[in-house]
């Protein structure tokens, strides 16, 4: 009579399983198929009672379970308007099979603040970290009018007589009396370029062949001083070459440098981050400025400096 009672349970379509008993059959674990429900495991069965007794109410049991399982989104606990990746998928850009550049939807629960807008220069670029000048290009607006502006008065003084300057004729006499040769090239040259080589510095424009013109002539100058007596004439009263020094200084100083943002060249690389072209144009200054005074002057400048 046990065979013909369980036979309508598993007419019924619920799997009706076995109970394990005492001869160590392996017990199946919930998790291997969800929609299932076990009334008891090996442990909560007394080992006394029937296996037939137990697996009648453990399939009504799980019958119970199975109607009760929630189907729809509502029992789910999931919202019905926000729709399901394989509904949007085709929306995104750059998914797989997707037919839109559009973006995405956005819900009010999932949107992203933008990122901040990060510093850009000119032409667009973003700014790294050590591109933010701060004050520098203000620095070297100023470092180029007191040398340029420096060099034009000088120029000025030598090209028309101004600010009690000698004028060109007067340059030429004081130059020959130096020991200057070929006054009649070397007095131009020296006002074009402290006369044009201060305007372009001052204005930050062709900023490497300025700068180096206005280097070589002051090369000049402070050689021409220290060559005319021994002995290092750094502050002598006479012919001393603490100015030509810093206005050498400066020079140089802008040549390795650049002009910055604040110049006719802000748009060069050479402005503000300067490196083999402005290195070439100090070098051909200070080669140019020995080559001119050899031909021009000679002798040696530097005697009486330490070892010379």
């Amino acid at each position: 009579m046990t065979d013909k009672q369980t036979e309508p349970s598993a007419e019924a379509g619920t799997p009706a399983q076995a109970a394990p008993g005492t001869t160590g059959e392996p017990v199946r674990s919930p998790f291997d198929s969800p929609t299932e429900q076990f009334a008891a495991t090996s442990s909560e069965l007394p080992i006394t009672q029937p296996t037939e007794r137990v697996a009648a109410p453990a399939a009504a049991t799980a019958t119970q379970v199975t109607e009760k399982l929630p189907r729809t989104d509502e029992e789910l606990g999931l919202d019905p308007e926000v729709p399901l990746y394989s509904q949007v998928k085709n929306a995104i850009p750059g998914a797989a099979n997707s037919t839109t550049a559009e973006p995405s939807p956005t819900y009010s629960f999932a949107s992203i603040p933008p990122a901040p807008t990060a510093p850009t220069d000119g032409k667009g670029r973003p700014l790294r970290r050590d591109e933010r000048r701060g004050t520098l290009d203000l620095g070297l607006l100023v470092l180029r009018l007191v040398i340029g502006g420096t060099f034009v008065y000088h120029g000025l003084q030598k090209a028309a007589g101004w600010f009690h300057g000698p004028g060109f004729e007067g340059l030429k006499t004081s130059m020959e009396h130096g020991g200057w040769k070929h006054v009649d090239i070397a007095a131009p040259l020296l006002i074009a370029g402290e006369l044009g080589g201060g305007i372009l510095v001052a204005l930050g424009l062709a900023t490497p062949l300025a700068a180096g013109a206005v280097l070589a002539v002051i090369l000049d100058a402070w050689m021409w001083k220290q060559g005319m007596t021994s002995g290092f004439q750094y502050s002598a009263k006479a012919n001393g070459v603490e100015l030509e020094s810093i206005l050498a200084g400066g020079a140089v100083a802008i040549l390795l440098t650049g002009p910055g943002r604040l110049s006719l060249d802000r748009g060069r690389g050479w402005s503000t981050r300067p490196f083999l072209g402005s290195f070439a144009a100090l070098v051909a200054a200070v080669a140019a400025a020995i080559l001119t005074y050899i031909y021009l002057h000679g002798g040696n400048p530097l005697s009486g400096v330490g070892p010379f």
